[in-house]
């Protein structure tokens, strides 16, 4: 019991209300109110018999004190857990005994905050230390961080895509085998990682348009926008039945085996099996044939040259490559993406910023569905974190704007991910813009600096915690400082990222310099800058067959892509005048 007599106390419990508490600190204490800083977010500990119960200080005040009594300050305290003293200290959260008035109350020891910060198994991962002690180490439980999700919330310039490094890589070194999928928005995570992540990017991409479900290909189709809904009811009855002559040609091939009629086939616009670009204009092309009424035959002309628009266009070539060919790739394309088997490198990181942003919402909602009904057909026995990061821009809590059936892929894995073993983890610089049903279902908050009103007020209905009253920092935390709330931390912390080695730092961090180059730019370098841009919306390959039109598949699947966002420095120069592989 000699732990609970350590150091003098400062103070003595004057008022206790549920989870809440006054301290009154002592006057004529051995230390000055300067020395034991007890100041808001300290943690201190009161001692209750034989446990010693942990609480942080949210308010000080010296106001409306007698002059000359015992008490130099009043502070308000949350009770958060306590430390019960046997042949082993051992903490644990919620109070079991509360505290009574006149109890003695002491600063917190830097053995009282190991005792609450010690890892309880080897399933930890360190991520930082304290702010108040430096000197201790803060875990993070990794399966109640994975298998109940996690959010990384801060404005710009905070170091949240630090920490998200910092966390995955941490995550990768505990869990080797866990596959990691992360949507890269900015194209800044591509090195973080090393040997260990595939980056996937359009040029090495090949994402078949027949996996998209109907409402994603509509909005392929018709650029975001609303799709007019008499060319919707044609899509809706001809797909099907596209599916159905594809199969009907499968099934030829096989000697003995019945031709299927396609329209009994069974195929929904949804079913993800292939059809044939081809076959699918020839059916639309013969009920336009069909029609003697020149207004109706105008919306299936419509509709053949928006298909054949969108399948030119060499921006969409990773849906549309071999798209008059055929071939049933959906297990390679699931094992591509999803790293089954992952060969060394359990990590996926997909770059969006080279898609189209016409079809960026699309391409995410067709990854997230994939990754959960992959979970769900699996019954899990393959655990997939996936990692959003700007996931207001998927998920907003406006549900007038942004891609509906992206939001509900990515609120499925929220709500029910977790039993199929597809985890969740969330990364936004705006909490408010977010649908709140999914943050809700992120148990572990990692919050770094806000400044805006309604991200605070967000942050804080979503946190359960008796600490709720921490939020207050959050306005004023320094850069990597981070406050830690939930399952997979002891109790909410403010604590502060470790460094982070450079190889790992997000391209964000190595800011590209504001000082032009010294030799300055030439109208070569403009040259060069527009061949690489037009390039981009350019075929470069010839067809071979007029009707096909076909691109080669000729690209390396590990190729990088040569992205803007990366500058433009001496020893890139030289790339600039070479043409886009």
């Amino acid at each position: 019991m000699s732990d609970l007599t350590t150091t003098a106390p400062f103070g003595t419990v004057i008022s206790v209300r549920g989870s809440l508490a006054r301290i009154g600190l002592y006057a004529n204490a051995t230390m000055t109110l300067a020395q034991m800083r007890a100041t808001v977010g300290r943690f201190i500990s009161i001692r209750a018999g034989t446990s010693a119960i942990i609480a942080t200080i949210t308010e000080v005040s010296c106001e409306d004190l007698q002059a000359g009594g015992q008490f130099v300050a009043c502070a308000s305290v949350d009770l958060l857990g306590e430390i019960t003293y046997g042949a082993r200290p051992k903490f644990q959260r919620g109070v079991t005994t509360y505290p009574t008035i006149g109890d003695a109350v002491q600063l917190i020891t830097s053995d009282e905050l190991r005792t609450v910060y010690a890892p309880n198994g080897s399933d930890q991962i360190d991520v930082g230390t304290l702010q108040q002690d430096p000197s201790v180490i803060a875990y993070v439980d990794i399966e109640e961080l994975l298998s109940k999700h996690f959010a990384v919330l801060g404005s710009t310039g905070v170091g949240k895509s630090t920490g998200v490094s910092l966390l995955l890589n941490e995550i990768l070194k505990s869990r080797p085998n866990l596959r990691i999928f992360l949507l890269d928005v900015h194209n800044e995570y591509g090195r973080c990682f090393g040997e260990r992540a595939m980056v996937i990017n359009p040029r090495n991409l090949k994402l078949p348009f027949w996996l998209f479900n109907f409402d994603e290909i509509v909005d392929v189709l018709f650029a975001g926008r609303p799709g007019v809904p008499e060319e919707l009811d044609i899509l809706a009855e001809v797909i099907p039945l596209a599916k159905g002559i594809y199969t009907q040609y499968q099934n030829a091939d096989r000697i003995g085996l019945k031709r299927i009629d396609p329209k009994t086939s069974g195929y929904t616009a949804d079913t993800p099996v292939p059809y044939r670009l081809v076959d699918l204009i020839s059916l639309i092309d013969e009920r336009m044939g069909k029609l003697e009424n020149r207004s109706s035959r105008i919306i299936y002309h419509k509709l053949i040259s928006r298909i054949e628009t969108v399948r030119n266009d060499p921006r969409y070539a990773f849906m549309f490559d071999n798209a008059n060919v055929g071939g049933d790739t959906m297990a390679e394309v699931i094992s591509y993406l999803f790293r089954l088997p992952a060969n060394g490198r359990p990590m996926t990181i997909m770059q969006l910023a080279g898609f189209p942003a016409e079809v960026v919402d699309s391409v995410v909602s067709v990854l997230c569905r994939m990754a959960f009904d992959f979970g769900l057909w699996s019954d899990g026995v393959s655990p997939l974190l996936f990692v959003c990061e700007e996931a207001h821009r998927y998920a907003a809590a406006d549900r007038s704007i942004g891609f509906g059936p992206t939001r509900k892929a990515v609120s499925r894995i929220a709500k029910e991910g977790r039993k199929y073993g597809v985890y969740l983890g969330l990364v936004t610089q705006r909490p408010a813009e977010l649908d709140a049903t999914i943050l809700s279902q992120c148990n572990t908050l990692f919050a770094m600096r806000l400044a805006n009103d309604r991200d605070q007020a967000l942050l804080r209905s979503a946190v359960s915690d008796a600490a709720a009253n921490l939020l207050s920092f959050v306005p004023s935390l320094g850069t990597r400082e981070v406050l830690a709330f939930g399952e997979g931390v002891a109790l909410p912390t403010r604590l502060r990222f470790k460094e982070v080695p450079a190889h790992q730092l997000p391209r964000s961090d190595a800011a590209i310099s504001t000082m032009p180059s010294l030799s300055g730019h030439d109208m070569r370098f403009v040259d060069a800058v527009l061949e690489r841009w037009r390039g981009a919306t350019m075929h470069r390959d010839v067809p071979n067959d007029p009707i096909i039109a076909d691109r080669p598949a000729a690209r390396t699947m590990d190729a990088p892509m040569l992205q803007p966002a990366l500058g433009l420095d001496p020893d890139r120069f030289s790339l600039l005048k070479k043409p886009l592989r």
